[in-house]
């Protein structure tokens, strides 16, 4: 593991000290359906935890690695992927397709720039997003409404007729 990537707990840095895997319950969080039935989502939490993880540790660490050398100008970083994903489109076409994107604007943008390039897809993880505008201040029928195919259906629904 390279030095200077993973600094050890320590006063300058106390958030190292309180870090554990539910520790972002502590957190202010603004963007996050209610969920009514406590026991259900214990259930599923205690499901997930089971899974292997979708990022593995050298994985993580490659990325430390390269995004530092993109902070100390040695790198580019390229992010690519869409904002909001539907699982009607989740799909390995169209996963694919992402991916060729992606890599062929790294190797335009590496050549071109003469550096390396670390490359971030934003893929198959944004099936849900705040209420209507981010902030709960936008939406239709004086609602703001949760969206997301894992929360609600694509389409923004509140029973009535818009006006």
């Amino acid at each position: 593991m390279p030095s200077g990537l993973y600094p050890p707990p320590s006063e300058d840095a106390p958030w190292l000290n309180a870090w554990n895997p539910a520790s972002w319950r502590g957190k202010p969080i603004k963007q996050v359906p209610e969920y009514p039935d406590a026991a259900r989502l214990v259930s599923v939490e205690t499901r997930l935890k089971t899974y292997p993880p979708l990022v593995f540790a050298g994985e993580a660490r490659n990325l430390m690695a390269g995004l530092a050398q993109v902070a100390e100008g040695r790198a580019f970083l390229l992010q690519g992927g869409d904002c909001a994903e539907s699982f009607a489109e989740f799909h390995p076409d169209n996963i694919r397709d992402t991916f060729r994107v992606i890599l062929q604007m790294a190797v335009v943008l590496a050549f071109a720039g003469a550096m390396p390039v670390v490359k971030v897809g934003r893929i198959a993880g944004q099936f849900a997003k705040a209420p209507l505008g981010r902030h709960g201040d936008e939406g239709r029928c004086d609602a703001a409404l949760l969206s997301g195919d894992n929360i609600n259906s694509i389409e923004f629904r509140c029973g009535r007729p818009c006006t």
